[in-house]
């Protein structure tokens, strides 16, 4: 049984980063074709809806995870089918909301000196580097609401990390025989445990969600759709080096994504 979950939540994982490269040649294809149609509204629709796709997309991710937490949730705090370095990056079970902001603002800055003729003429382009000061408010203040929740949800965490050392599973270590001894009592706490890390996974993924909506809420479209590209592309880009990375410090093969569809 416990294979059987491992093998469902990898296999999760794996469709999600096979949807991923999909959506992201999709959000190129966009932005390509915008390039050459900038003045045609049905483009402009067509962004709306391929964005909404996107959202759609990660809401069945984050409906599937959760219920595949309900039977093994550990194995999303420290996922097998991620490197090393991925692992190490993880908030839990996930990346930080407030990094989406982060890439936005580093994207705005690229775009900005790649285009600074442009923009020192008053040029606009409609993508990031053309933020409006009313836009950089919100984002500003998106970002501090949602670092208010990430340590919100960090400080809960922490308490569940530090109720395994305490009341009762200590008690219960320190009355048993021999170690690693298993009873109904063992049993009972940790199976507690893990409800409540599934309860936490569940809160974090409903806020990147969220976070992500608002955020998305903020941007036109066509900024919405180059941020969407920027960030499938990273997340692609950190899963294929730390595969090599790991290959390169001697800790085993990774199969190629596409390979798992």
């Amino acid at each position: 049984m416990a294979s059987d979950d491992q093998e469902r939540s990898q296999c999760c994982f794996l469709k999600w980063m096979n949807l991923q490269q999909e959506e992201l040649l999709e959000l190129h294809q966009a932005l390509a074709l915008h390039a050459h149609h900038h003045n045609n509204i049905n483009n402009g629709n067509d962004l709306i809806q391929l964005v909404e796709k996107c959202i759609k997309h990660f809401q069945d991710y984050a409906d599937k995870r959760s219920r595949l937490a309900q039977n093994d949730v550990s194995a999303f705090f420290a996922p097998t089918w991620c490197t090393n370095w991925e692992n190490s990056l993880l908030w839990i079970a996930g990346c930080r909301p407030s990094q989406y902001i982060r890439l936005i603002y580093a994207l705005s800055g690229l775009e900005i000196e790649a285009q600074l003729n442009e923009f020192l003429q008053g040029t606009s382009t409609g993508k990031l580097g053309d933020l409006c000061s009313k836009q950089l408010h919100q984002l500003d203040s998106l970002h501090s609401q949602t670092i208010r929740a990430e340590e919100k949800l960090t400080t809960q965490l922490a308490s569940l990390q530090e109720d395994v050392a305490d009341q009762p599973i200590a008690m219960i270590a320190k009355g048993l025989f021999h170690v690693g001894e298993i009873n109904k009592e063992v049993d009972k706490a940790l199976d507690q445990h893990e409800k409540a890390m599934a309860g936490v996974l569940e809160e974090a993924d409903r806020l990147r969600l969220s976070m992500l909506k608002e955020l998305i809420g903020i941007l036109t479209p066509l900024q919405a759709v180059e941020f969407l590209a920027a960030g499938k592309k990273l997340h692609l880009c950190v899963h294929e080096w730390g595969k090599r990375r790991d290959l390169s410090h001697g800790r085993g093969s990774f199969n190629k994504i596409n390979e798992h569809g």
